[in-house]
């Protein structure tokens, strides 16, 4: 017993023995609880612990600060992991795709918004990385129906930069190391606007060829359409061309009249026919 579902071996629908191994597609349906998303759930947890760590004893004890910078890089380790442990293996989730990026943007937003409620790090700065963050995710819902934004280099590279920075902010640091954190955040900062106007300038690009795109397959099926509903005006119009002159050479009455009414005579005599009624009403519906 292969543990092949029947409907994909050609099968006849009978259920697996008991104790027989498992298929590639019940083994490719990634649970809930897997790594990836325990991993995510634990930097979820550490978001309170460490905020509570670092306003312990007042917020400048350097000891209560190096335990909530431990859990700072716990979270921001975890960051790197649980994302190429869900590609790697499968285990990708709706709950996953959810709570990822609101445990990365919850963790960085405590340590910069405790960070600034400590006046250790300039209330711009937060504002700034913050803005950008809410924008970004915000314009990721804009495009999402015409197109998925991937993670560039230089975003992956911002993140880096901002959790380094932060981290040595939480830390209690003096003299040179005091000045390096401040460069650091400043790097951080430029990575972050720098790569927000790109994600934007992807966004725009996308979403413009994702409408032409549509607009595109719009008209090739409407041409299409009017193509397959003038097919049989062709042959009435054919049949009126040929029918017309023997009626007015015969002398029938009322053969004008007939003519104009029919669905595919034009009256200027050319061999093109009217387009039929269908194309007429297409066009009335283009104005309004």
């Amino acid at each position: 017993m292969t543990g092949v579902p029947a409907s994909a071996a050609g099968g006849s629908g009978a259920k697996p023995v008991r104790g027989g191994k498992l298929g590639t597609a019940a083994v490719n349906q990634a649970s809930l609880w897997n790594i990836a998303n325990i991993l995510t759930m634990v930097r979820l947890l550490l978001v309170p612990g460490f905020v509570l760590l670092l306003f312990h004893n007042g917020g400048y004890d350097p000891v209560w600060r190096s335990f909530a910078w431990a859990a700072f890089a716990v979270a921001m380790i975890t960051d790197l992991f649980d994302g190429h442990l869900a590609r790697a293996y499968n285990l990708v989730t709706d709950f996953g795709k959810i709570a990822d990026p609101i445990a990365d943007k919850a963790i960085m937003g405590a340590a910069l918004v405790s960070l600034s409620v400590l006046g250790d790090l300039p209330w711009w700065i937060t504002g700034v990385i913050l803005a950008r963050e809410l924008g970004i995710t915000l314009m990721r819902f804009w495009v999402i129906r015409h197109a998925v934004i991937p993670a560039s280099r230089g975003g992956k590279l911002k993140t880096l930069a901002q959790g380094t920075a932060a981290g040595m902010y939480v830390l209690v640091l003096t003299g040179p190391l005091a000045t390096l954190r401040f460069w650091m955040m400043m790097v951080a900062v430029v990575l972050t606007v720098v790569t927000g106007l790109d994600y934007v300038r992807q966004a725009v690009v996308l979403r413009r060829r994702s409408l032409a795109a549509e607009r595109a397959a719009v008209g090739r099926t409407a041409e299409a359409l009017n193509e397959a509903a003038g097919s049989p005006g062709a042959g009435v119009a054919d049949a009126g061309a040929v029918a017309g002159p023997a009626a007015g050479a015969s002398g029938a009455p009322g053969a004008s009249g007939a003519g104009a009414s029919g669905p595919a005579v034009r009256m200027s005599g050319g061999s093109t026919p009217v387009e039929p009624t269908v194309g007429a009403r297409d066009g009335a519906d283009a104005e309004r």
